[in-house]
């Protein structure tokens, strides 16, 4: 693939993930009040409604300022060293979902003073789509790290 369409691909795809994430948090707010529930699967699923001043998966309450700025330096450093990660594939990817997901909680903390989470397992705490991105981005990251040590 021509080093153009990685960069096509890995913008699109930061910028698909904000724009779903988005969406999802938009018909929430719009139509929900928080704290608010609906089942999808009983007891299993539901689209639940929370308000989160603290990071992924609702931890470390209170830290909005601290989470933006981390928010800034993520971005920042993603884009420092883009040359570098969009020559391998594995690092596009999980820059790309990280930078989608951390862009996409970075403004609900700027517009809102927290962000949006929606999907509730009941056994799991509640969280979004850019939380699920962050999350994979960092694991694929961390698995081609180890690999490369090898």
């Amino acid at each position: 693939m021509k080093k153009s369409n990685n960069h096509f691909l890995f913008f699109i795809s930061a910028i698909a993930i904000v724009a779903l994430d988005q969406a999802l948090k938009f018909i929430v707010r719009r139509n929900m009040d928080a704290g608010q529930s609906v089942p999808l699967l009983k007891n299993f699923f539901h689209i639940t409604y929370i308000r989160n001043f603290g990071a992924g998966f609702g931890i470390f309450q209170g830290k909005t300022t601290l989470f933006i700025w981390f928010a800034v330096i993520m971005i920042g450093l993603i884009l420092f060293y883009y040359d570098r990660i969009i020559e391998k594939k594995p690092l596009q990817i999980a820059s790309a979902l990280i930078l989608g997901g951390t862009v996409s909680n970075l403004m609900d903390r700027i517009f809102f003073g927290f962000v949006v989470d929606y999907f509730d397992f009941r056994f799991f705490p509640v969280f979004n789509i850019g939380d699920s991105c962050i999350t994979i981005g960092a694991l694929i990251l961390i698995i081609y790290l180890i690999k490369q040590e090898k």
